[in-house]
């Protein structure tokens, strides 16, 4: 009979694999619903849906699941210290500019329909969430990278940077959604229903992405320990690296 701690475990594995799954679902997802339903991409042509349709694919899979990615590489990647600091900053770099390219087509879109510019919520989030990005990306290359600030400060950071990367990347989800529900009001019912799953893997991708960053793992093992992570562990191994940051 299995131990009273064996009945839900997870592994950091595990975790990252399903988010890998999911990003490769979203983005089968994103191309079925652009190239088959909406026409295809462009950046100049007649049918000026081509040119907005860069736009969601950009933001999605350019920024949001390499974005998760990059968040994930800090724990997934292995090697010495600099080196997933050193993949986690060129995902990150490479979300950045998709998005911010992707925004360039909305605004680009706009124009040639002449359409008012930021008159939704999901453009006020959108804008929010790229500045707020280009920002932490900045912080972090001069802080964690280059020229890098000293040991004690930059464990003083550390837990500030985590928390403003989530609340960052929790934004653009959050942007990805709104941007979805504003597109899917008036499609065709078999377009809706891909634009809907879409949206509830976005959501389940970014399950996945807390779920690795949240994980123990990163902790020292204690003598004897299972290496296979309990759900109670996993929560009293976050509040762990909380008070530790806080004392620090």
């Amino acid at each position: 009979m299995a131990g009273r701690g064996s009945s839900f475990r997870i592994t950091l594995t595990l975790v990252t694999l399903s988010a890998h799954l999911l990003l490769i679902a979203v983005t089968t997802l994103v191309l079925v619903w652009l190239l088959h339903f909406r026409g295809g991409l462009a950046f100049k042509s007649d049918n000026k849906e081509k040119i907005f349709n860069v736009h969601p694919l950009l933001m999605i899979v350019g920024f949001i699941m390499i974005g998760g990615e990059a968040i994930m590489s800090c724990k997934a990647v292995q090697g010495k210290r600099r080196a997933p600091i050193l993949v986690h900053l060129i995902l990150h770099f490479i979300a950045l500019v998709a998005g911010i390219f992707g925004v360039c087509m909305a605004f680009r879109y706009h124009h040639v329909e002449s359409m008012p510019d930021m008159y939704t919520l999901h453009s006020w989030l959108g804008l929010c969430t790229i500045c707020l990005f280009g920002l932490q990306w900045m912080f972090a290359f001069f802080s964690f990278w280059y020229p890098g600030v000293k040991k004690p400060r930059r464990r003083r950071l550390m837990p500030w940077h985590w928390f403003a990367g989530m609340v960052i990347f929790l934004m653009a989800i959050l942007t990805a959604e709104t941007g979805l529900v504003q597109r899917s009001t008036y499609l065709r019912r078999q377009e809706a229903l891909i634009v809907n799953f879409t949206g509830l893997l976005i959501l389940l991708f970014a399950t996945a992405v807390g779920l690795s960053v949240i994980h123990p793992s990163c902790l020292p093992p204690k003598s004897g320990s299972d290496p296979v992570i309990s759900f109670p562990e996993l929560v009293i191994g976050l509040a762990d690296v909380v008070l530790t940051s806080n004392d620090s």
